[in-house]
């Protein structure tokens, strides 16, 4: 069970802070919880700006740190410029977490402070290399000192009031690529316009595979019917972002879910 006093005590002891804020439920309670205990002077959200962050989450970002009153500011991150990210094997996510740090740790340092990321007990049992990189190159978890798990962060979002507690998880848009088809520039933005489409037709959980000219797209269970009912809509959507063919998965959305030739 997490315990919010624990994690108030963990982040009193690093005292300086800059939260990866990406706007998810986990980084949005990290830095509210890092901006109400430390402080405007003592805390600081930074949202890493890219082709992999959807332009509707960096402007929810931005909306959260208004109505919370967060110390925050953007910075430009270019995973598309190392070679091993473009790529897109296994290991992604540890080079997009190499980038984030290379541009994120000066602002720490000019702020003479501790990178936090929003990793959580749950993510621990994940496939994610980019956690080794990023507390090899000095970042901390606190979320994890303080033993929440997923469920745990949106509970306590939930009883402080923030409207991230029932937020629907948002991954990195190269998570939508299959493992060793490449990430460019062009397949990023088909798999946004199609998502932002399909967001605006009311799906509020949705996940565009990509797989070359096929969109393979994913929605809650609850929310099958009434995909079907509205197939012409998201093929309309899905061929506008640059799709030609356009696929509903059965078995719904699923958190991390990969191709079957990468499990």
């Amino acid at each position: 069970m997490g315990d919010l006093a624990l994690l108030r005590d963990r982040l009193s002891c690093l005292d300086r802070v800059v939260v990866a804020f990406s706007g998810g439920a986990d980084s949005a309670f990290l830095a509210w919880v890092a901006h109400d205990t430390l402080g405007s002077d003592r805390s600081l959200a930074v949202t890493a700006v890219s082709a992999s962050l959807a332009g509707d989450e960096r402007d929810d970002c931005a909306a959260l740190a208004a109505e919370w009153g967060l110390r925050w500011t953007e910075v430009q991150t270019n995973e598309l410029a190392r070679p091993e990210y473009v790529a897109n094997d296994r290991d992604r996510c540890a080079h997009c977490k190499a980038e984030l740090m290379d541009v994120v740790a000066p602002v720490a340092a000019a702020e003479a402070a501790t990178v936090l990321l929003g990793v959580n007990l749950d993510d621990l049992g994940d496939h994610r290399p980019g956690q080794a990189v990023a507390a090899s190159l000095g970042a901390a978890f606190p979320l994890v000192d303080a033993q929440f798990t997923k469920a745990d962060v949106r509970a306590e979002s939930r009883r402080l009031g923030l409207r991230t507690w029932d937020k629907p998880a948002a991954a990195c848009l190269a998570s939508r690529i299959p493992h060793g088809v490449p990430v460019t520039l062009g397949n990023l933005g088909r798999v946004e316009t199609a998502e932002a489409a399909l967001r605006r037709l009311g799906f509020a959980q949705v996940r565009v595979r990509h797989y070359g000219d096929a969109a393979r797209i994913e929605v809650e269970p609850a929310d099958l019917a009434r995909a079907v009912a509205l197939r012409l809509d998201i093929v309309a959507a899905a061929q506008a972002a640059g799709y030609r063919y356009v696929t509903l998965d059965l078995e719904g959305f699923r958190s991390g879910n990969l191709s079957p030739a990468d499990t």
